[in-house]
């Protein structure tokens, strides 16, 4: 028989009313056995494992004796305890891509959807599976003999619309309702259960008590009317009569309310729930803190049984890292989604790579996860290597190019290479479980396994991998990579990680967590306008009006459950704070509706108003230390080589010098799709010495130089727009600046100077009392004239206005080093401008270069004798150095 439901207030006595329930209820009074109560004649059916514990404790403190307890246990492991039906269910990842497999084939879906390619049909998919799941639920007991009872509703259903409304959405509904009907078969997990709670009817032998906050599935109130046809059964709700409620809330949120004809009650006292408090905060990082801080202050009062209710997700997060800074553990009972742990973004890395074929930001940030190649030894030094060395040749991607830019590193060559094999199979079209097999099978060969296994996300994921394997080991339809890679995302996106944790004094959950529960203090976080009430997930295809005759859950009976489960947590608990940012992005954050309506019923009231937690961060006062100007002094790490841009850093910033050429340490090189001036520098470097060598070689005529100089930059430029399009901006720019270049070259030529060679290497050691060092560089070019005399000159691609400023200012020291550097006697020194003026170019000639190279070589001997002997190297750069200073950072320029 099944009783009427016995309704109890959402109130902190809740256990304890449903204990005096079982001891004095006619029916269901347990047998007394000497001086103890027996009760396992009796089933007890409760929401979750937490509610059999707190119906556990509340039987030991109120029953008054020695009992034997009833068998307590949640309906979904009632189910399990079944024997296995013969059929298995479908998984969900089969069902998902069985019907996407259905989906693509429509070239009307991606149109309707804006769908630019198959695998966007996958969100879609899923979103038509969860509409299938509500309308087994809601209908699947109706038409459990007869579908003509599910066809009648709905076209009863489409008759609530106007014709308009129902001309919309008729293709986007029937599509729905084609596919519910086409999923609702043997191996649907839903019918599934739902036999399995029929069996269990079928089979009852014992009395059965059903405690729930409400019956809200029509699968409950089926299986509940036939398990009463058998065996007694009392279901235990909660009840939301006026009369059950504090009036406060009762006479602000009148919604909440089971009937909205209950006579209103006008001689209620209204009078502000006890413990509630408001705590506004200014900020997300106020908000935090203050949380954090009061979560601290309960524990130390000695409250053992917290509860976080995390409306804002960002703000509970950061409140969690703050909190196990001062070791305070959270067990999270609503967890986050699995996409968002390192192991998911390693699977992620790894899928970029395979996609990308080795875009090189994406090589590195897989490469750089702590589970790739876990059990490498030198992990670090071969990222170093690999980075360094695509980003100093600017490997934009391609696994061939990686290759080549590393082919003086053996040891991260064959890392890089390892990484190549594995994602080389990634190609074509293969089954769902092949693709799994073959993500394992990559992750096991990346020495990833062990290292994903040995972490509780990592480990997750492996799981979730194989359970997408054994799950579609039937399937037989192919699919793409790209398709295979959203189909993981979306699976990840769905899943939801808990980390694991032994301390459960403080717990975060949702609102609807604490439903039936009651905690020693609760702090609620986003408790503003725009979190509470949550907002609803839009949902396609169905109208309210539909949804509502169909059963299904609409926006309104969703909030109205909310709605009840808040008023149910302020009920229930005896301190309960509600926390909120007054201000987002600078602009005021109202406080939600519901506790400015409860604010609004106690001042008319003239009841006490909702005071405000004090919170009391302790502070602490910090020593500040001043800042000094860098001063290192390192004799030791003297270089034992010194070009001439190291010498110029050391005159420049001495800092700079020590930073970048005795601790060699240097910035990365930033990857960049766009060839840059220095890339035309070296172009112009290698056309210019070809061609020279040419005319030096081969002797070819005068009129021809003009054809030998535009052939050799073709081949030059071809290779590099082959490689770089954007590099036709520059041939176009040499372009123009070849003629002026033949005729400087030819009227120098004409006046007795002959190419000698260039883009040659030297070396020449510089000594002093009691030291020396080894001076190198690359000449661009060295000439001779007629007359046996030899000159240096130096492309710069700038004009000669700007050459001969720079000149001007006398802080010029590179020509002055060429001279000290070269083994020939360097009798004069030109810089030569590879930009035109007026459709000319030139070169600027060094002044009193004998001089200049006397003075540069009396300055190295003098500075580097200094720092050999232990001289400072301070800070000392002028803005214009520091502002291009790759180890600014590190001399902390500005703190000082």
């Amino acid at each position: 028989m099944l009783h009427k439901p016995l309704l109890i207030s959402p109130a902190a006595a809740f256990w304890s009313e449903v204990v005096r329930i079982l001891l004095t209820h006619p029916q269901f009074t347990p047998a007394v056995v000497g001086q103890s109560r027996d009760f396992s004649s009796l089933r007890v059916v409760v929401p979750t494992f937490v509610h059999a514990q707190l119906l556990k404790t509340a039987l030991l403190q109120d029953a008054g004796t020695a009992f034997v307890p009833p068998r307590i246990t949640t309906l979904a492991s009632w189910c399990a305890m079944l024997e296995p039906e013969t059929e298995r269910p479908l998984g969900d990842g089969a069902r998902l891509m069985d019907l996407y497999a259905e989906l693509r084939q429509h070239a009307w879906l991606k149109k309707l959807f804006s769908a630019r390619r198959n695998a966007d049909l996958l969100p879609l998919a899923q979103m038509l599976l969860t509409l299938s799941d509500e309308l087994t639920l809601s209908l699947l007991p109706t038409i459990w003999n007869s579908r003509d009872h599910a066809e009648l509703r709905w076209q009863k259903a489409l008759e609530k619309l106007t014709p308009e409304a129902r001309q919309i959405v008729s293709d986007e509904a029937q599509l729905v309702w084609s596919i519910w009907k086409s999923q609702l078969d043997g191996r649907d997990a839903l019918a599934l259960r739902y036999r399995q709670m029929m069996r269990l009817a079928e089979h009852a032998h014992e009395d059965l008590v059903w405690i729930a906050p409400g019956i809200s599935e029509s699968f409950d109130e089926a299986f509940l009317q036939a398990y009463g046809e058998r065996k007694a059964v009392l279901p235990i709700l909660l009840d939301w009569s006026r009369h059950a409620i504090v009036p406060v809330l009762v006479k602000a949120l009148p919604e909440l309310l089971a009937e909205a004809s209950d006579p209103a009650d006008d001689d209620a006292v209204i009078e502000a729930l006890p413990g509630l408090a408001l705590s506004p905060a200014m900020s997300m990082e106020q908000e935090a803190q203050h949380g954090a801080q009061t979560i601290t202050d309960w524990l130390q009062e000695g409250k053992a049984n917290i509860a976080i209710i995390a409306q804002d997700r960002v703000v509970a997060r950061r409140m969690r890292a703050l909190l196990e800074r001062s070791r305070v553990f959270v067990a999270d009972e609503t967890g986050w989604k699995l996409s968002t742990t390192r192991a998911a973004s390693a699977i992620a890395a790894w899928f970029d790579v395979v996609a990308t074929r080795a875009e090189t930001i994406a090589l590195l940030d897989f490469l750089k996860s702590p589970f790739v190649f876990a059990g490498l030894a030198d992990k670090e030094t071969q990222l170093i290597v690999i980075e360094a060395g695509l980003r100093n040749a600017n490997v934009q991607g391609g696994w061939e190019a990686a290759m080549h830019a590393l082919a003086a590193a053996s040891d991260a060559r064959a890392v890089l290479a390892s990484i190549a094999q594995q994602a080389t199979p990634f190609g074509g079209r293969k089954t769902i479980a092949q693709w799994g097999a073959m993500t394992m099978s990559s992750l096991q060969a990346l020495d990833m396994w062990q290292a994903l296994q040995d972490d509780a996300a990592g480990g997750q994921v492996l799981a979730l991998l194989q359970t997408i394997v054994d799950e579609c080991q039937g399937q037989a339809q192919p699919f793409s990579f790209a398709e295979w890679r959203a189909f993981v995302s979306l699976q990840l996106e769905s899943t939801s990680f808990l980390a694991p944790g032994t301390d459960r004094r403080v717990v975060m959950l949702p609102l609807n967590g604490a439903q039936l529960r009651r905690f020693d203090a609760v702090l609620m976080l986003g408790c503003d306008a725009g979190h509470l009430p949550s907002q609803p997930n839009e949902t396609l295809f169905f109208a309210n009006t539909v949804r509502r005759e169909l059963g299904l859950a609409t926006r309104e009976s969703r909030q109205r459950q909310q709605l009840r489960d808040f008023s149910a947590l302020l009920s229930c608990n005896d301190e309960v704070v509600l926390s909120w940012q007054m201000q987002q992005d600078g602009e005021p954050n109202p406080l939600s509706p519901w506790i400015e309506r409860l604010q609004l019923v106690l001042q008319r009231a003239g009841a006490t108003s909702l005071p405000l937690h004090d919170v009391q961060i302790r502070k602490r006062s910090l020593q500040s230390v001043a800042q000094h100007m860098p001063t290192p002094i390192a004799p030791h790490l003297l270089p034992k080589k010194l070009s001439a841009s190291g010498y110029n850093s050391l005159v420049a910033c001495p800092y700079q010098f020590f930073a970048t050429r005795m601790l060699g340490l240097s910035g990365l090189d930033e990857l960049t799709d766009m060839p840059e001036k220095r890339d035309y520098g070296d172009w112009l470097h290698r056309i210019l010495n070809r061609y020279h060598e040419a005319l030096r070689d081969r002797k070819i005529p005068l009129q021809d130089w003009e054809g030998a100089l535009r052939e050799i930059s073709a081949a030059v430029f071809d290779q590099e727009i082959a490689d770089n399009a954007a590099a036709l901006a520059y041939a176009s720019r040499w372009e123009k600046v070849m003629p002026a270049y033949l005729a400087w070259a030819n009227e120098r030529e004409a006046a007795g100077w002959h190419f000698v060679f260039g883009e040659r290497k030297f070396e020449n050691s510089l000594r002093w009392d009691d030291g020396e060092i080894t001076l190198h560089g690359r000449l661009d070019r060295i000439d001779e004239s007629d007359a046996g005399e030899y000159v240096v000159l130096d492309y710069k691609t700038r004009n000669s206005a700007a050459l001969r400023a720079k000149l001007k200012d006398g802080e010029d020291r590179q020509l002055a080093f060429y001279g000290i550097l070269s083994d020939l006697p360097l009798q004069r020194a030109h810089y030569v401008a590879l930009e035109a003026i007026n459709g000319k170019i030139g070169d600027v000639e060094t002044p009193d270069y004998e001089e200049s190279k006397r003075l540069l070589a009396q300055q190295l001997g003098a500075n580097l004798s200094a720092l050999s002997h232990g001289a400072p190297l301070p800070a000392t750069g002028i803005e214009a150095v520091c502002e291009y200073c790759a180890v600014r950072g590190l001399c902390r320029k500005g703190a000082w």
